[in-house]
């Protein structure tokens, strides 16, 4: 029996995750008070809801304080045929603020002495108990609502249980490191095909950036350390039961070497770990 808890500040996302989930035939929940966990779960296991996938709710800061400090005692009680994942969902504060402005909506926690900044600050403290539990941190900020929606298929929908999800992802640092990622390699040693005219509009992924990459000595030798590590700890990531994990490379603007390198190494491991995605942050 499976169960998804999402969670996270307002304005993150959680409606469309839980939409997804439930258009993938979850059984799904908003906002449900987090005490009645066990007696959903108890429901849930009776035969007539045998269609369903799993079950997924989701979990707001409109709770009980006490009942959201006491999450993880909640989630150890479910009985051990549950398989628990918790999903948390996140955004920078100016990305929250930027979308309540747009949508002119209320944030639960704010009132008329409660300004909007100081109840996202608020919210996060509140839901810290569930954000500690989280298998899964996924930072929205920059995602549209269909970019979130294709995560949630591949990293809580693309694996079975027990296999570890891999994602693979270029970034630019001038737009700042993913939040959510386990692992980071800083690539901007390698020369910069943005310094070449004809390579400038061209990407990582274009046969003349990888030609003129692959012609670097450096380019070689980095990504032979890189691969050399993976090789060496991804099984022992996947023995140790991680569900998930975030590998992000970048360089200055996300466009030519570390989008190369990430798309060298997702094929590299394609064979070897089913459940691995790739995502290359700038170039959406």
């Amino acid at each position: 029996m499976r169960l998804i808890v999402i969670s996270g500040r307002s304005g993150s996302g959680k409606s469309t995750a839980l939409h997804q989930l439930e258009d993938e035939g979850f059984y799904c929940i908003d906002n449900l008070p987090v005490s009645l966990l066990p007696a959903l779960m108890e429901k849930v296991s009776n035969e007539e809801f045998g269609l369903f996938q799993g079950t997924a709710v989701c979990i707001d800061a409109r709770n009980a304080w006490k009942d959201l400090e006491n999450f993880r005692n909640i989630l150890n009680s479910l009985p051990a045929t549950v398989e628990t994942q918790v999903l948390y969902l996140d955004a920078q504060v100016d990305s929250l603020l930027q979308r309540f402005g747009e949508t002119r909506r209320r944030h639960p926690l704010s009132t008329k002495s409660i300004p909007l900044a100081e109840a996202i600050d608020r919210e996060r403290e509140l839901l810290e108990p569930i954000s500690s539990c989280a298998n899964l941190v996924l930072d929205t900020s920059q995602m549209t609502v269909y970019e979130l929606r294709d995560e949630i298929k591949q990293r809580l929908l693309g694996s079975s249980a027990g296999t570890m999800s891999i994602l693979i992802q270029s970034f630019g640092f001038k737009r700042g490191v993913p939040a959510d990622a386990d692992l980071v390699f800083d690539v901007r040693m390698l020369p910069n095909p943005h310094w070449v005219k004809e390579l400038r509009l061209k990407t990582g992924l274009d046969h003349e950036v990888a030609a003129f990459l692959e012609n670097q000595p450096m380019t070689a030798e980095l990504y032979g350390d890189i691969s050399h590590y993976l090789d060496n700890w991804l099984p022992r990531y996947r023995e140790g039961n991680r569900s998930y994990l975030n590998i992000a490379l970048g360089c200055t603007g996300g466009q030519h070497r570390s989008v190369y390198l990430a798309d060298r190494l997702f094929k590299h491991y394609q064979t070897q770990y089913p459940a691995i995605h790739i995502r290359h942050r700038e170039l959406l």
